[in-house]
């Protein structure tokens, strides 16, 4: 959609500056050195075909002061505050505010919180943030419920449940900020004895759970989400689909590992992507492309991946994947790394998709492309097929487990691995099949091999990618 959409009036630069002169310790000492100089994301990397750069907070419409307080560690609220939800007068401001402007949600002396349902953004309105405030999923299923009973329970159904901020069809809307949206998916739901991720749990046994995600955009270009913390979503984080324009710029994702199905950002269905300076740790997938629409154009860059089952694509890869560039990435205690998935039940074509600059430790599945992902020996005529997979300056740390897996000797899994570097290729065990494996023009220590599997060019010595200073704490607001 060309440049990011930025709000035609002049931005409140005391905003700006309060923001920042106002940030916790760990958010300055970590965060802003690492964001402050990367105003752009630009470059021969960049697939994203917008020229994406920093986002800022418009001036706002409204401010709404915080009535009410967070507790046990600013964790959650009072019994007594959990029936005086702000759902009404956030909507109000949400639905009076001008294009250009922001709905601004900020503490109020002792009081840091805000308590709502689901809410709805409109075209063009930023809702912020502001420092030390905390907006609050409510625990209520009914407030999120799309059927008479659909929310928070398990059936054979799924999808009974509204997110808790909804835009659909609102073009050039935002969320942004340094304050905190929290699902509290840990919590005991209102009226049962169990919590949104216990659902998840007992979903495992069969059906779907119905729990609601913590941010849903759909049919909207040019969408931004900007240095927020998202935490303990109910499902998945930040689902952005159907549209074009979708810019993550130092976000962070700070949710427990044990918490099921709470996937970071997903792309679906979309196209100029920009995900960059976020920090993402999750129970699920860190970042997942899916595919179940074609996908395209996207730039991941300059990331920082903790918990969760990393940079993936798929499982539906059946609208396709391509034209996909990650860089400036460090993968640090991930059940997964580099991840592409799907099965012959939603598979599709997942081609020119390239990672660069890449470091991961202390994960179990480092590289992982597996084109029968979860399917158990069933079998469909949607087949998956992933070639022109570049690997260029990866290096793990780690030993592990390295799945290369191409579906079938028609549909074989096409990649190059160029000045990629195995720091302990001994305790690195390898599983290929159906795969036209590349080596070069860079070195490769670790010996590939299997059934079906061919391969130029041989491993030889080199010099490994630098990681050093790759690896740094969780920002912890």
């Amino acid at each position: 959609m060309g440049e990011i959409w930025v709000p035609p009036p002049s931005v409140d630069t005391s905003v700006d500056a309060a923001r920042r002169s106002a940030c916790a310790t760990v958010w300055c000492e970590t965060v802003l050195k690492i964001i402050v100089g990367w105003l752009v994301v630009t470059g021969a990397m960049a697939q994203d075909t917008r020229n994406v750069t920093e986002p800022a907070i418009p001036r706002s419409c409204a401010v709404l002061s915080a009535n009410l307080t967070a507790v046990d560690s600013n964790k959650t609220l009072a019994a007594a505050d959990e029936a005086k939800p702000d759902t009404g007068r956030i909507q109000k401001a949400l639905d009076g505010c001008a294009k250009g402007q922001s709905v601004e949600l900020k503490p109020d002396g002792a009081h840091n919180a805000f308590l709502s349902g689901p809410l709805n953004l409109r075209a063009g309105v930023t809702l912020h943030i502001n420092t030390k405030a905390i907006l609050f999923g409510s625990r209520n299923p009914k407030d999120y419920e799309l059927r008479p009973g659909s929310c928070g329970i398990v059936d054979q159904r799924g999808h009974g449940c509204r997110a808790l901020i909804n835009g659909d069809n609102a073009p050039h809307s935002a969320v942004m900020g340094d304050g905190t949206i929290d699902g509290r998916g840990w919590a005991k739901i209102t009226g049962k004895d169990v919590s949104w991720w216990d659902l998840a749990e007992q979903a495992r046994a069969g059906g779907s759970q119905n729990c609601p995600r913590l941010i849903v955009v759909a049919h909207s270009d040019d969408f931004t989400l900007y240095r927020v913390t998202l935490k303990n979503s109910g499902n998945f984080h930040v689902v952005y689909s159907a549209g074009s324009g979708f810019t993550a710029w130092g976000v962070i994702i700070d949710t427990p590992k044990t918490g099921r199905n709470t996937d970071g950002i997903d792309p679906s269905a979309a196209t100029n992507v920009t995900i960059t300076h976020c920090f993402i740790s999750t129970g699920d997938d860190n970042v997942a492309i899916k595919a179940g629409g074609h996908c395209s154009h996207m730039t991941i860059a300059h990331n920082h991946f903790y918990a969760g089952h990393g940079m993936s694509i798929g499982s539906e890869t059946n609208g396709g994947a391509d034209t996909i560039r990650v860089s400036d990435l460090s993968i640090d205690g991930a059940d997964n790394g580099i991840r592409i998935k799907s099965n012959s039940g939603k598979g599709g074509l997942v081609h020119d998709i390239e990672y660069s600059d890449v470091c991961i430790r202390d994960t179990k599945y480092p590289i992982y492309m597996d084109s029968d992902y979860a399917h158990y020996g069933k079998s469909g005529d949607k087949l998956p097929e992933f070639t022109g997979i570049v690997l260029r300056d990866v290096r793990v740390l780690t030993g592990g487990r390295i799945t290369l897996q191409g579906y079938d000797e028609k549909h074989r899994l096409g990649m190059t691995f160029d000045n990629v570097y195995f720091d302990k290729p001994q305790d690195t065990k390898v599983l290929a099949e159906h795969a036209a494996l590349n080596f070069g023009p860079g070195f490769v220590n670790l010996h590939l091999a299997g059934t079906d599997v061919t391969v130029k060019g041989a491993p030889v010595t080199g010099t490994p990618n630098a990681c050093a200073e790759k690896f740094v704490p969780l920002p912890v607001r």
